[in-house]
């Protein structure tokens, strides 16, 4: 029988912040506040602005993703009568 080779898990970065750059996009594990109900939101950026968005992300101990919504939380706060403006 051949031994194992280690696989790098599935949601795990890599070490340096150029390689997850460069690496595509994964699906991070979502909390159960988010997971109840997602919409994708797309939007065109420069790969320059991508690469500050991941690197920032990176620095921060996480996901792009999760960065993002925070972020968009901050932004456009719900109501406290819903969610919508």
């Amino acid at each position: 029988m051949t031994a194992r080779t280690e696989k790098r898990g599935f949601a795990s970065r890599p070490s340096d912040a150029e390689g997850w750059i460069k690496a595509g996009e994964t699906s991070a594990v979502r909390s159960s506040e988010t997971a109840a109900f997602t919409a994708r939101l797309t939007i065109d950026i420069t790969p320059e602005l991508r690469g500050r968005i991941k690197i920032a992300a990176f620095r921060g101990g996480v996901t792009a993703s999760d960065m993002l919504r925070e972020l968009l939380e901050r932004e456009f706060p719900g109501t406290q009568g819903g969610d919508t403006p």
